[in-house]
C-alpha cells in the first residue's frame, strides 16, 4: 500500500500547480478577494441555518403538523456534536498530512456530512409528518431518518465553521484577526439573508414536491460553494510535512487555554447570552404565523430581518474593535439592547402587531451580532496563535451547545404551556419564552460585570 501511495504522490507533484487546489505561495497576508472567496463556506453555513431553524421549522410545525416539542428536539440534535468543536479545532491545529495541510481535510469532511444530511432530509420529514403518499411507511423510519439527517447536517456545520474560521485566521496577522472574523460572520449573515429571501420566494406556494426540490438544491449548492471556497486557500507546507510537530494531548492543551483567569467566566457569559438569543429561534416564525397571521413567505423573510440586524451588529462591532474597543464592552452592549427587544416581541401580540414584532426581531439581531463578535474576539485573544483552532472551537462548542439547549427548551416550554387547561389565547405559550430570554441576558450582564471587576488585567490582546 505504501508503494502505491508514493507512486500517486509522485504523479501529483508533476501536475502543473495551477490545476491543483493548493495556494501557490504561503504568505503572511491575504488579498481581500481571496478572503471573500474563502468566506463562501460561511454562506453555505448560513443557508443551512436558515433552512433548519427558519424554513423547515415553520413548515414542520404549521404545514406538516409536527408537534413543536418534536421539532425543537430535532433541531437540537446537532447539539450532540457541539461539545466536540473544541476537539475538532484542536485536531485541525495538530493534523498531520503528507501535503502539509491542516484545515482543508476537515472542511471537506464537514461539507460531505452537510450534503448527506440534506440529501435525505425532505423525504424523512414527509414520512415523519404522515404525508399521504408515505402513510404506509412505519413512523419509526420517519423519526430515525429525520434524526439522522439533522445529525449529519449539524456535524457538517460544526466542522466546516470551526475549521474554516481557523483557516481564515491562519491567513492574516494577529492584529487583523478581528477584521477577518467580522468579515466571515458578515458573510454568514449575507448567506442567511439571501437564503431566506430565496427560500421565501421558492416556497411562496408550498407543496411537498417543492420542499424536496428546495432542500436538495441546498445540498448541491453546499458542495459548489465550499469547493470554490477551499480552492487554492491553504498552502502546501513541505517543512511541516517532513517534520511534523510533536503530538500534544487535548487535555494538556485545554488545561493551558482554560488556566487563564476569567476564561471560564467568559465561557459562562457566552452560554447565557447564546441561550438568550437562541431560545426564540424555534418560535419566532410559528409565533408570526399562528399569532400574527403571517404567511410562510412573510415568516421566512423575517429570518432576513433577523440576519440583517445581525449584519449591522457585526459591522459595528468590527468597526469599533479595530479602533481599540474592549471586546467585552461590545458584548455588554449587545446583551443590553436585547432585553427591550424581547420585551417588544412579547407584547407585539397585544399592541403593535407585525410592525412591533419585526422591530423587536431586528433589534435582537443587532444585539446578537454585537454579542457574538465581542465574545468571539475576547476568546481568540486568550489563546496563542498555535491554539487558535482550539480557541475558536471552545467558543463554538459553548455557543452551539447553549443554542441547542435553548432551542429544545423553547419548544418544550411552548408545548407544556399549550397543554395546560385554560390556555385559550394563541400568544400565551410564546410570551413566557420571550421574557425568559430577557432574564438570561440580565444574568449574562451580571457575569460580565464580575468579569470586569475581578480580572480587568486579562482582557487585553494576548501577547
Amino acid at each position: 500500500m505504501s508503494g502505491i501511495r508514493d507512486t500517486i504522490l509522485r504523479r501529483i507533484t508533476r501536475i502543473t500547480p495551477r490545476y491543483l487546489p493548493f495556494a501557490d505561495v504561503a504568505s503572511e497576508t491575504a488579498p481581500l478577494s481571496r478572503l471573500l472567496r474563502l468566506s463562501l463556506f460561511q454562506v453555505s453555513v448560513g443557508m443551512a441555518l436558515v433552512l433548519l431553524v427558519g424554513t423547515l421549522n415553520r413548515v414542520m410545525i404549521v404545514e406538516l403538523g409536527v408537534p413543536a416539542s418534536l421539532v425543537a428536539i430535532m433541531l437540537a440534535l446537532p447539539l450532540i456534536f457541539a461539545p466536540f468543536r473544541a476537539l475538532i479545532g484542536f485536531k485541525s491545529d495538530q493534523h498531520r498530512s503528507a501535503l502539509g495541510w491542516r484545515r482543508v481535510p476537515y472542511i471537506w469532511k464537514g461539507t460531505m456530512l452537510q450534503f448527506g444530511g440534506f440529501a435525505i432530509m425532505p423525504f424523512a420529514l414527509l414520512v415523519l409528518s404522515g404525508y399521504d403518499q408515505a402513510a404506509d411507511a412505519p413512523l419509526w423510519i420517519g423519526r430515525a431518518s429525520a434524526a439522522l439527517a439533522f445529525l449529519l447536517v449539524g456535524a457538517g456545520v460544526h466542522t466546516v465553521q470551526t475549521v474554516g474560521l481557523a483557516l481564515a485566521t491562519d491567513l492574516v496577522p494577529v492584529e487583523d484577526q478581528p477584521k477577518v472574523v467580522g468579515l466571515m460572520y458578515v458573510m454568514l449573515l449575507v448567506g442567511m439573508i439571501l437564503s431566506a429571501l430565496v427560500f421565501g420566494y421558492l416556497l411562496s406556494e408550498y407543496t411537498p414536491g417543492r420542499l424536496v426540490q428546495v432542500v436538495q438544491g441546498a445540498a448541491v449548492t453546499t458542495i459548489a460553494l465550499n469547493l470554490l471556497a477551499l480552492w487554492k486557500q491553504e498552502p502546501r507546507d513541505r517543512a511541516r510535512a517532513a517534520n511534523p510537530p510533536p503530538v500534544e494531548a487535548f487535555s494538556d492543551a485545554w488545561a493551558v487555554f482554560s488556566a487563564r483567569e476569567g476564561t471560564m467566566r467568559l465561557l459562562i457569559v457566552i452560554a447565557l447570552g447564546t441561550m438568550a438569543y437562541g431560545m426564540a429561534e424555534v418560535l419566532l416564525e410559528p409565533y408570526g404565523g399562528e399569532v400574527l397571521s403571517m404567511s410562510v413567505a412573510m415568516t421566512t423573510r423575517l429570518t432576513a430581518v433577523l440576519a440583517g440586524g445581525g449584519l449591522i451588529g457585526f459591522w459595528f462591532a468590527s468597526h469599533v474593535l479595530l479602533r481599540g474597543a474592549e471586546p467585552l464592552n461590545v458584548a455588554t452592549f449587545g446583551a443590553a439592547i436585547g432585553v427591550p427587544a424581547f420585551i417588544a416581541i412579547a407584547i407585539a401580540a397585544q399592541m403593535g402587531g407585525v410592525a412591533l414584532f419585526t422591530l423587536g426581531t431586528f433589534i435582537s439581531g443587532v444585539g446578537a451580532g454585537l454579542f457574538g463578535h465581542g465574545t468571539l474576539t475576547a476568546t481568540m485573544r486568550r489563546a496563542p496563535r498555535s491554539q487558535i483552532g482550539l480557541a475558536l472551537g471552545a467558543w463554538g462548542a459553548v455557543q452551539a451547545t447553549a443554542a441547542g439547549i435553548a432551542i429544545a427548551a423553547g419548544g418544550v416550554i411552548r408545548d407544556v404551556i399549550l397543554a395546560l387547561p385554560g390556555t385559550a389565547r394563541p400568544a400565551t405559550p410564546y410570551i413566557p419564552v420571550f421574557l425568559l430570554e430577557a432574564v438570561f441576558l440580565v444574568a449574562a450582564l451580571c457575569v460580565i460585570w464580575r468579569l470586569h471587576a475581578q480580572a480587568p488585567r486579562n482582557l487585553g490582546v494576548e501577547p
